[in-house]
């Protein structure tokens, strides 16, 4: 069930009126239900993998939980070699219980995402020596809805347990809830069981500020997804899936058009999906933070799909550069090669082994892998290099907190950004390279005002007014929250006369400037 559907609305408004009619108690129930039956419609045949992990992890939270209370009620007349043994006993059951959960509900994310990668790329080996390319037959399994975002979401509460951070759950069917609550199940984002569990608990009153601004985000998540991206997308399709016909600046104008659709689209379906759990009193973790005014890589990815990056760094970036190992070689390279590379290499090693995963993450491809590289790199990179960095601000007496410094920063960052989009949205690690090596051949800015662009993108007038008017939206919105200026609350203070003004030039806005044909979709993380 799309979430761009006439079908989608009537049924969050149908679970709305039922949600706040039946008694408080019932509510999380019918949570429940409306998230099963919102899966069932939109891919029952893969129902029973949500399903496994679901029943592996609940039963794995409830034994962690059993053997933190061990530890917990271990009896006060015990000696210190007993307490010792029975700590080092809870100890390794934990980390074989979480570490069988793990390879179970990681084992089944890989199997159905990254058999066909996997396959593929042990055939071209075998290639290579036998000239045989085929040895092993590819198979096709169906994708489960939000596969990768209900894993992570389940790794992350078993591990919260595990680290006795709050304890299980002890019902399994709002253990389920949590897992496939249907406004984030689509496309995230990942949340954490300690935000989530209160609220899906706590009874819920129908309340119209609530209400108000559950649909103001709606609107304008609607509104990035169909008056700008679907529009947009448009032209990064014909650059993308035409590497070969264009060069020079069409090439620029095709990515600068993906990372206008990416982002409309992806915080656009974060918009709508977090307005439509405030309709059910529910908040759900913020994803995006005015990514496109940041001045580094790693600023970027902290304000870009937020989530997945606290994901992360809580699971995968702590552990590894805090763990025995990394601390032995922190000190190896203290003494051989200064503190500074002592403590900067586990970190840049960390940041390479979170964007390899981030870009295993994003899909099973070479390009994907490079894509998280290349983020992790250049991070890695910055991070090496800040003696440099410090050392050149002393020469050449640059001021880094001047505003022209600042906005060379964002230029800067905003120019890595699209390089990595290449990585992201070509067909292939091939054509990739080909769209970089593309953006400087016969470049001139030429086309931009002889009417070439214009004639590539078959733009109507009323398309061009279109996206002039998003990309003056988003950026006007944008600034306003980069202020710290809450736009929601700031609004609701205004009469309700230019409040309902704004609603409805909204509303208005998405049938008139919103741009439908036959390739307009669902959202394009929905694929995760």
């Amino acid at each position: 069930m799309s979430l761009v559907s006439t079908g989608f609305l009537l049924f969050l408004l149908a679970g709305v009126i039922v949600y706040y009619i039946i008694p408080k108690k019932m509510q999380w129930v019918w949570l429940l239900v409306l998230s099963c039956f919102y899966y069932l419609c939109s891919g029952y045949k893969t129902i029973i993998f949500i399903i496994t992990t679901t029943i592996v992890t609940y039963f794995a939270g409830v034994f962690l939980n059993k053997e933190n209370e061990r530890i917990k009620n271990i009896p006060a007349q015990a000696d210190r070699s007993e307490k010792k043994k029975i700590k080092e006993d809870v100890k390794r059951r934990k980390k074989l219980i979480v570490a069988l959960l793990l390879v179970i509900i990681f084992g089944i994310l890989a199997v159905i995402k990254y058999h066909t990668f996997a396959i593929e790329n042990i055939n071209a080996v075998i290639g290579v020596f036998t000239g045989k390319y085929d040895t092993i037959p590819t198979f096709k399994l169906l994708l489960p809805l939000g596969i990768s975002f209900y894993t992570f979401q389940s790794a992350g509460y078993i591990i919260d347990v595990y680290r006795d951070k709050y304890e299980c759950c002890n019902n399994i069917f709002k253990f389920a809830l949590f897992v496939s609550f249907f406004p984030q199940i689509m496309q995230g984002p990942i949340g954490r069981y300690d935000r989530l569990s209160p609220q899906f608990n706590e009874p819920h009153y129908f309340s119209l500020e609530n209400t108000e601004y559950g649909l103001q985000l709606m609107l304008w998540g609607f509104f990035k997804k169909i008056v700008i991206a679907d529009r947009i997308g448009v032209v990064a399709d014909k650059v993308f899936l035409h590497p070969y016909d264009y060069n020079g600046i069409f090439v620029i104008v095709g990515v600068l058009a993906y990372c206008l659709q990416l982002y409309a689209d992806f915080s656009g379906g974060m918009d709508v999906v977090s307005g439509a759990a405030e309709l059910y009193g529910i908040r759900l973790d913020k994803n995006f933070r005015q990514p496109f005014f940041s001045k580094s890589i790693s600023e970027f990815w902290r304000r870009w799909h937020i989530t997945l990056g606290t994901w992360m760094k809580d699971y995968v970036f702590y552990p590894f550069s805090l763990s025995k190992k990394m601390m032995k070689f922190s000190k190896l390279m203290k003494k051989h090669l200064g503190t500074f590379a002592g403590k900067t290499l586990p970190i840049c090693l960390a940041d390479l082994l979170i964007f390899f995963l981030v870009g295993v993450w994003h899909g099973a491809a070479w390009k994907f892998i490079v894509y998280g590289m290349y983020n992790g790199i250049i991070i890695a990179a910055s991070s090496l290099l800040e003696p440099v960095y410090e050392k050149m601000f002393k020469v050449t007496h640059i001021n880094k907190n001047a505003k022209w410094y600042r906005v060379f920063q964002i230029i800067r960052t905003f120019i890595l950004v699209n390089i990595g989009w290449f990585f992201d949205d070509a067909a292939n690690l091939k054509e990739s390279f080909v769209l970089i090596k593309n953006v400087f051949v016969n470049f001139s800015i030429k086309p931009l005002f002889d009417g070439s662009v214009r004639a590539m993108m078959e733009f109507s007038s009323m398309d061009m007014l279109a996206i002039a008017v998003g990309i003056a939206a988003l950026f006007i919105v944008g600034v306003i929250n980069e202020k710290g200026i809450d736009i929601r609350k700031s609004l609701a203070k205004k009469p309700l006369i230019l409040r309902w003004a704004v609603y409805l030039m909204l509303v208005m806005s998405i049938p008139v400037l919103g741009y439908v044909s036959a390739e307009t979709g669902g959202f394009l993380y929905a694929q995760f």
